[in-house]
C-alpha cells in the first residue's frame, strides 16, 4: 500500500477528504489553531510539527467557508522573539481578513476568515496586451470612482465601481490598456496615524498578502463576508478583462503593518519574527534591532526560504486564482537583498519570480529602489531574461526639468540650465540607463505618480503644501522640479492658466510619444488637484478623488490624452521593442535621424548648449511584420518664438501636423519638406510623414 501524500501548503487546504491547516515557523515550540464556526463555541486544534522541518500541521474536520480563525503561538524568549501564547495572530496565508474591533492595546483588531474560492470566469481570459502597446494607468480603488456621478452611490470607491461601464468607457477613451491599482492586499493604518485620527488611504501597510482589502468592496459584499469581497474583486477582474483591460497590482512585499519593534504584533512577528525580518548586528554583538531599508519600521528577509516562499506563493495565487495580469513591486530593491543585506540583481527570489511557470505571462514592474544603503538601483534589474520593467525616475526628472524648471529659469535669467540632449535620451527609451540588450520596454516612463504632485499641481506650485498631513509640512519630497508659472496655486488669471495648460500638454505629449511604457496617473487627464499636497496618503476623500465634474479645462485635457493615445497606437515608430544598432537593420527597433531647427543634421553644439533648445526627431519603424511607419517629432523648449525648417529626408514629400501642444494649429494641410514651421513658445508637435 502507498500512503497518501499530505498537502503541506501553508494555510487552509480544503480540497482533500479532511480539511487541513498548515503553518511554517522555525522557532515556535507550540502552535494552536482556534476556529470559530457559525453559532458554536471556539474549537482549539493543536498543530503537530513535521519532524526536521519548520512545518506545523493539523486536520480540521468540519471547517467551512465563513468560519473565523486565529493562531496562538508559543516559543522561546529573547531579543528577537515576540511569542505570546495568549495573543491571537493572523494566518499569513489567509484568503480573507475581517475586522473584529479594536482596544487600547492594539488588538486583536483582525481575524482570518475561511473563504470559498470558487468563481465562474465565464470563459474570460487574460487580454495579454503586447508590452509595446501598453498604456498604464495608476489608480487608487477608492479615489478613482469616489466622486463619479455616473455610478450608483453604493458602488463609488469600490472594486465594483472600478469595473462599472462608465469607468471602463473612460479608460477606453484615453487609451488605457493596463490598470495598475494601488495596494489592494488587506492593509491597516499605522498606529501613530490612527492615534491622530487619520487613516492610511494608499494601502502601503500590508496585513496579509492573500486577502483583498475588505473596505474597498461594496457595502453589501462587506456585510455578506470575506467570500463575497473576494468574489467582487474577481468580478472586477473579469469585467475589465472582457473590456480588454489588464489588471496590475501594486504589491508591498518589502515590509508589513507590524511596524518597528514595539509595534502591533498581528502575524509574522508573533509566529517567527526572528526569521522573517531583517536584523541589524549591534555592538556588543546582539540581534535586537531591525535592519530597515523601507523607512516603515521593518523589512522582510527574503533571504530566508519561508519568507521567499510567502512572496512567490502570494504572486502565484493572485496570478493563477484571481487572474491578475501583473505586479508592480513597491521598493523592490528591498526584496533583492541577500543575507548580508546587500543588493543582488540575481537574488534567488527574483529568479523564482522570473522563472516560475505560473508567472510567465505576468507583467513584472519594479520600483527599483529602497531607502537602505546603496538602495537606488534604477537600471539594475536587468539580469538576462528578467522580463522586468522599471519605473524610470530619470525620465520623470529629465522631462520635468526640461519643460518646467528650465522654462522658469529662462524667464528669470534669459537662459535655461540645460540643453536638449537629455530629453532626446528620454524620448528614445533611456538606453544609457537600461542598456542595449534590455531594450526600451525596460523603461516605465512617468511624469507623475501617486507619490508627488498631480500634473496640475506640478504646473501650479513651486513648493509643497502638506500641512493637512499633520507633520508641519516636513513630509513629502522637496525636489519637485515644478513651476507655478508666476502665481502659487489656483488662479483666475487667464494668461497663467493658458501657460499651465500648455505645459501640461507638453509633459503628457513627451510621455506618450517616447519609447518605453507610458504610465499615467489617475485624474491627471481630468486636471485633478491636491492643492499642492505632494504626499496625500492620509488626506480626506474630498481632496484626492478624480474630479468627474463637467469642466471645460478637464475635458480639453482628457481629449488631448485621448488623441495622443490614438496616435501612439497608430504609429509603431513611436513604440519600438528593441534598440537599434548602427549600420544594421534591427527588427522591432526604430531608425532615428536628428535635425536642428534649420533642418540640417544636429550639431554637437545643438545637443548640449542651453541656448539650443530645439530638435527635430525623424523616426522610422523597422517592422517585424506589417508596413513601415515614419513620423517627425518637433520639440521647441523655449518661451521665444522660433522658425524651424522641416527637414528634407529621403522619400519624404511633406509633413501633415497630427498633434500639437499649441492650440488652434492647422492640422489639415500638407507642409512640403523644407518649409518653415513657426513654434510660438515651448511646445511639442507630431507630424505624420507623406
Amino acid at each position: 500500500m502507498h500512503e497518501t501524500a499530505i498537502d503541506h501548503t501553508p494555510g487552509f487546504s480544503l480540497g482533500g477528504t479532511v480539511p487541513r491547516f498548515t503553518l511554517r515557523s522555525a522557532s515556535a515550540t507550540d502552535v494552536v489553531l482556534v476556529v470559530q464556526g457559525a453559532g458554536g463555541p471556539p474549537v482549539r486544534h493543536p498543530l503537530d510539527r513535521v519532524a526536521g522541518t519548520d512545518v506545523w500541521t493539523v486536520e480540521v474536520p468540519g471547517v467551512a467557508p465563513g468560519d473565523r480563525y486565529h493562531l496562538l503561538v508559543d516559543g522561546p524568549s529573547g531579543p528577537r522573539h515576540e511569542f505570546d501564547p495568549g495573543r491571537p495572530l493572523l494566518d499569513p496565508y489567509a484568503r480573507g481578513i475581517a475586522p473584529t474591533g479594536s482596544d487600547e492595546h492594539d488588538g486583536p483588531r483582525w481575524t482570518s476568515v475561511v473563504v470559498d474560492e470558487a468563481f465562474d470566469w465565464g470563459g474570460v481570459t487574460k487580454p495579454l496586451v503586447p508590452l509595446d502597446r501598453a498604456v498604464v494607468y495608476e489608480a487608487n480603488v477608492r479615489t478613482l470612482t469616489a466622486a463619479n456621478p455616473h455610478l450608483p452611490e453604493h458602488l463609488r470607491g469600490t472594486y465594483a465601481g472600478v469595473a462599472h461601464e462608465s469607468t471602463i468607457a473612460h479608460l477606453h477613451r484615453i487609451g488605457v490598456t493596463t490598470l495598475e491599482l494601488l495596494p489592494v492586499h488587506a492593509f491597516d493604518t499605522e498606529r501613530w496615524l490612527r492615534d491622530a485620527g487619520r487613516e492610511n488611504a494608499w494601502g502601503y501597510n500590508t496585513l496579509g498578502f492573500f486577502a483583498p482589502h475588505a473596505a474597498h468592496a461594496s457595502v453589501p459584499a462587506r456585510h455578506e463576508g470575506a467570500g463575497a469581497v473576494l468574489r467582487e474583486f474577481k468580478g472586477m477582474v473579469r469585467l475589465l478583462h472582457e473590456a480588454g483591460i489588464q489588471v496590475v497590482l501594486d504589491v508591498v512585499y518589502n515590509h508589513t503593518a507590524e511596524e518597528g519593534l514595539g509595534g502591533p504584533t498581528t502575524s509574522l512577528r508573533g509566529i517567527d519574527g526572528a526569521d522573517r525580518y531583517r536584523w541589524a548586528p549591534t555592538d556588543p554583538p546582539r540581534r535586537d534591532a531591525y535592519f530597515d531599508t523601507t523607512g516603515c519600521g521593518n523589512t522582510l528577509d527574503t533571504s530566508v526560504e519561508a519568507t521567499a516562499d510567502l512572496v512567490v506563493d502570494s504572486l502565484v495565487y493572485w496570478a493563477r486564482e484571481v487572474q491578475v495580469d501583473g505586479f508592480r513591486f513597491d521598493l523592490m530593491a528591498a526584496l533583492a537583498r541577500d543575507g548580508e543585506h546587500r543588493f543582488d540583481p540575481s537574488h534567488p527570489v527574483l529568479e523564482r519570480i522570473r522563472n516560475h511557470p505560473d508567472l510567465q505571462d505576468t507583467l513584472v514592474i519594479a520600483e527599483p529602489w529602497d531607502v537602505g544603503p546603496d538602495g537606488w538601483k534604477t537600471g539594475a534589474f536587468g539580469a538576462a531574461g528578467s522580463r522586468t520593467s522599471e519605473w524610470n525616475d530619470g525620465f520623470r526628472n529629465t522631462v520635468r526639468q526640461f519643460w518646467l524648471t528650465d522654462i522658469a529659469e529662462e524667464r528669470r535669467t534669459g537662459l535655461p540650465q540645460t540643453g536638449i540632449g537629455a530629453l532626446a535620451g528620454a524620448l528614445t527609451g533611456s538606453r544609457h540607463v537600461f542598456g542595449a540588450e534590455r531594450g526600451p520596454l525596460a523603461s516605465v516612463n512617468f511624469v507623475t505618480a501617486h507619490d508627488g504632485f498631480t500634473l496640475l499641481d506640478l504646473v501650479s506650485y513651486d513648493g509643497k503644501h502638506n500641512e493637512a498631513n499633520g507633520e508641519d509640512n516636513r513630509d513629502g519630497s522637496n525636489d519637485n522640479r515644478s513651476f507655478n508659472h508666476g502665481i502659487e496655486g489656483d488662479t483666475a488669471d487667464r494668461g497663467v492658466r493658458a501657460a499651465r495648460g500648455r505645459s501640461m500638454r507638453n509633459l503628457v505629449a513627451t510621455l506618450m510619444l517616447s519609447a518605453g511604457v507610458p504610465m499615467l496617473t489617475a485624474g491627471d487627464e481630468r486636471s485633478r488637484t491636491q492643492h499642492g499636497n505632494n504626499n496625500a496618503y492620509v488626506v480626506s476623500d474630498d481632496l484626492t478623488p478624480v474630479d468627474w465634474s463637467d469642466d471645460e479645462d478637464a475635458e480639453a485635457m482628457t481629449e488631448a490624452v485621448a488623441a495622443l493615445a490614438r496616435l501612439r497606437a497608430a504609429h509603431p515608430a513611436l513604440r519600438p521593442t528593441r534598440f537599434g544598432v548602427d549600420g544594421q537593420e534591427t527588427p522591432g527597433a526604430s531608425r532615428m535621424s536628428w535635425y536642428g531647427p534649420d533642418g540640417h543634421p544636429m550639431t554637437v553644439e545643438g545637443w548640449d548648449q542651453p541656448v539650443h533648445r530645439a530638435l527635430q526627431y525623424f523616426v522610422a519603424s523597422t517592422p517585424e511584420d506589417g508596413p513601415s511607419d515614419r513620423v517627425l517629432v518637433v520639440v521647441h523648449g523655449s518661451g521665444r518664438t522660433r522658425d524651424l525648417t522641416l527637414p528634407v529626408h529621403e522619400d519624404v514629400t511633406g509633413y501633415r501636423l497630427a498633434w500639437s501642444s499649441e492650440k488652434h494649429r492647422d492640422h489639415e494641410r500638407l507642409r512640403p519638406a523644407g518649409q518653415v514651421f513657426t513654434a510660438y513658445g515651448p511646445g511639442i508637435h507630431l507630424f505624420e510623414v507623406a
